[in-house]
């Protein structure tokens, strides 16, 4: 489960290295912080459906029914399973509380570092790169002395105006990126190479040969990222009084109460006859869990847009369930004693 979410993940984070959107070597580093939070949310399936796989198992091949005959009660077995399940939820809420905030954190400073670099930055040699939302097109043949010096570059443009009214190509033998120290910008500086202003639909071309030309770098905008819940620790999510860090604090205490709750659910899931196979009630429970976790994501998105209180939050989603986990884990026995009421 861990690879497939993963893969899927790494090969988004793959495309926009090989368009020059991420540098290739942020890859593995991004990934890396990631993982506590794509196994915070994979923790508590997992043993969900290993409960399903294993105790399916004792029942189809009559061993529990060996056991239930040895004096193994339902609530005995409940005992066993809740010691691993509240390990699980242990290393869920270290993953929630503390591990996965700090990952976001550091990705949030990878993609900072990335968003702060000129789109020059992650050019690939010997590739036509789209920059600039499509509408500059930019090739090199090499890059030298560390990446700093261009040889060969095509840079075709549209123009301010539009497509439509015209586009500016620029041909260098070479191309530096130059620091401006009082200023700070940065400026690509062409040398030896022709400017051309073509107009769609008009045979004639401004064509400027030139010694040097420089172009102004423009550095993206990254101020917005830093305020996102998601990156701060869970400590000072305590001290804020705003809708949207209540709700970020609720999902990071409720992952870890998953675990007892689906424990609840899934030993009489798992409770199946002989004939029916171990995973006739795999499909069912795997839906239960998904409504389960659906449902807390949509109380944490009306918590954050003032549309739920927070006095009720996720807590209601995880009293609901609690409630219907307790009446499938005692319904044989809740049955029985309606049973011997009406008699």
């Amino acid at each position: 489960m861990l690879l497939i979410i993963v893969s899927g993940r790494f090969i988004k984070y793959l495309e926009q290295a090989a368009v020059g959107e991420i540098k290739a070597e942020f890859l593995f580093a991004i990934m890396g912080y990631r993982m506590p939070g794509f196994l915070e949310m994979i923790m508590p399936l997992a043993l969900f459906i290993a409960i399903l796989l294993a105790y399916g198992r004792l029942y189809v091949d009559s061993e529990m029914t060996v056991l239930e005959a040895c004096g193994m009660s339902q609530n005995r077995l409940l005992g066993y399973t809740m010691a691993p399940a509240l390990l699980v939820a242990l290393v869920v809420g270290l993953f929630s509380i503390w591990l996965t905030p700090a990952g976001t954190a550091q990705v949030e400073n990878i993609l900072n570092r990335q968003n702060s670099m000129t789109e020059f930055d992650n050019l690939t040699p010997g590739r036509f790169q789209m920059l600039d939302g499509g509408d500059r097109t930019t090739y090199v043949e090499e890059l030298l002395d560390d990446k700093s010096v261009m040889s060969h570059v095509f840079i075709a443009q549209r123009s301010e105006k539009g497509a439509e009214d015209g586009m500016t190509m620029l041909l260098a033998e070479q191309g530096r990126l130059h620091p401006d120290e009082k200023s700070g910008k940065r400026y690509l500086m062409l040398s030896d190479g022709y400017r051309y202003d073509l107009v769609p639909g008009q045979p004639q071309a401004r064509i400027m040969k030139y010694e040097t030309y420089g172009v102004q770098m423009q550095d993206r905008d990254v101020s917005a990222r830093a305020s996102k819940e998601s990156v701060q620790p869970t400590s000072a999510l305590l001290s804020h009084d705003t809708n949207a860090s209540k709700a970020e604090l609720q999902w990071r205490i409720s992952l870890p109460l998953l675990a007892p709750v689906i424990v609840l659910m899934a030993l009489p899931l798992a409770r199946v006859n002989p004939r029916q196979g171990r995973f006739m009630k795999l499909l069912p429970g795997v839906l239960l869990y998904l409504l389960y976790l659906a449902l807390l994501i949509a109380a944490r998105g009306a918590v954050e847009d003032g549309n739920l209180s927070p006095a009720i939050g996720v807590w209601g989603v995880h009293a609901v369930f609690l409630a219907i986990a307790v009446v499938m884990f005692y319904w044989g026995r809740l049955t029985h004693w309606l049973s011997s009421r009406g008699r």
